[in-house]
């Protein structure tokens, strides 16, 4: 008797214990996949249990087929309710949402949180340098924010002072990782400057918006941002080819032209807005080349794009100072140079968000007969003769 009682508790635990197994991988099985549009840095399923599991990867080697190229180290995490027992699948780590202490590394991050009028959740900075925005400097000012360092140079102190949940991260810049590791903060990587269209980019705001419990509000604000690009995108489309203007960007520095790829968001909003870049390759970062090179490729393009730190009222006499050759462009030449001062116009800590707007700074230099006689850009203008 005892045997057979044995036997089928034995049979009832093997049967509760698959049972759960089954369950567990009909959870999963039973996600629907959150559709993103444009970014490719990462992807989001939403469990039957609430939990959304969101995995990360490379935006530039993300691959067409859903066999995406991972990062040497895999960032994967289960969002799980606050306070939920909810369980968490086998290879994610356990993220309670919404987080409400966090440090951002960089303007593109802290741009989201702006976005979402999120600033309360913020508690560290690496810095104010070209920072705008009055309310995070009064944050900075009172305590409310610390600034923790430069990558490569963060004052961990400061950081467990914070006391943030999770901090998001850069994984593919100059780094310093390795003393916050050690404290055991879930690190959280923003890929959002990696992506390769502008739309891209301004999805991250969704990503952001996940682990703030402001996914709501960020839909709303990048459907937004998509109407507006994409509306003013079509205008172009019906262009002629042979007529665009061409344009080229950078400066000469250290000896060398930083310019960026033929598959860089920036090339893509150029041609975007309806004018061709002078570099087409494959290429999505950005390469340092000898000045006769770039002369080579834009001795004649029509305009020239100018993004600096410059002390100051930058002029064309500054920047043939800066490099006597570059009165030998055809740009130059004919003061066809759009510009943006970082001293002057907040772009890092806005244009993340605002690539409706990039855009239509650019479409009103290019094909001003397309815009409003009376647009005002907010960024980007040709540079007074």
């Amino acid at each position: 008797m005892e045997k057979k009682y044995l036997m089928m508790v034995l049979a009832v635990l093997l049967t509760a214990c698959g049972g759960q197994q089954k369950t567990a991988q009909g959870t999963e099985s039973e996600g629907t996949s959150d559709t993103l549009k444009y970014a490719k840095g990462f992807t989001v399923r939403t469990l039957a249990d609430g939990v959304r599991l969101v995995d990360v990867q490379d935006p530039q080697t993300a691959g067409e087929d859903g066999d995406d190229e991972r990062m040497p180290i895999g960032y994967s995490f289960a969002l799980v309710p606050r306070g939920s027992e909810a369980e968490v699948p086998d290879g994610y780590q356990r993220v309670e949402v919404p987080v409400e202490r966090t440090i951002v590394m960089t303007m593109l991050q802290l741009s989201n949180f702006t976005a979402l009028d999120a600033h309360d959740v913020v508690r560290g900075i690496t810095g104010t340098k070209n920072l705008y925005n009055e309310d995070i400097r009064q944050r900075v000012k009172d305590g409310r924010m610390v600034k923790i360092g430069m990558e490569g140079n963060f004052d961990t102190e400061l950081i467990l002072a914070a006391q943030p949940e999770v901090i998001f991260i850069s994984p593919f810049k100059r780094g310093g990782y390795d003393a916050i590791k050690e404290t055991g903060i879930t690190l959280i990587p923003h890929l959002g400057y990696k992506e390769l269209t502008p739309l891209g980019q301004a999805e991250w705001i969704k990503f952001v918006g996940l682990f703030i419990g402001k996914e709501h509000e960020a839909d709303s604000v990048f459907s937004g941002i998509e109407q507006r690009y994409n509306d003013l995108k079509e205008r172009m489309a019906g262009l002629q080819t042979e007529t665009l203007p061409t344009v080229f960007s950078g400066e000469m520095h250290g000896g060398n032209w930083y310019a960026v790829g033929g598959k860089n968001s920036l090339a893509q909003i150029f041609r975007d807005a309806g004018a061709r870049y002078v570099i087409d390759n494959d290429d999505t970062g950005g390469v340092n080349i000898e000045f006769e090179q770039m002369y080579a490729l834009a001795a004649n393009a029509d305009y020239w794009r100018i993004l600096n730190s410059f002390e100051g009222d930058f002029s064309y006499e500054a920047l043939k100072a800066s490099e006597p050759r570059n009165e030998l462009f055809k740009a130059f030449r004919e003061r066809q140079v759009i510009y943006c001062n970082m001293k002057q116009t907040p772009y890092y800590e806005k244009s993340p968000v605002m690539p409706d707007v990039l855009l239509a700074d650019l479409v009103a230099i290019f094909h001003p007969d397309l815009m409003p006689e009376d647009y005002e850009p907010t960024f980007y203008h040709l540079l007074a003769p």
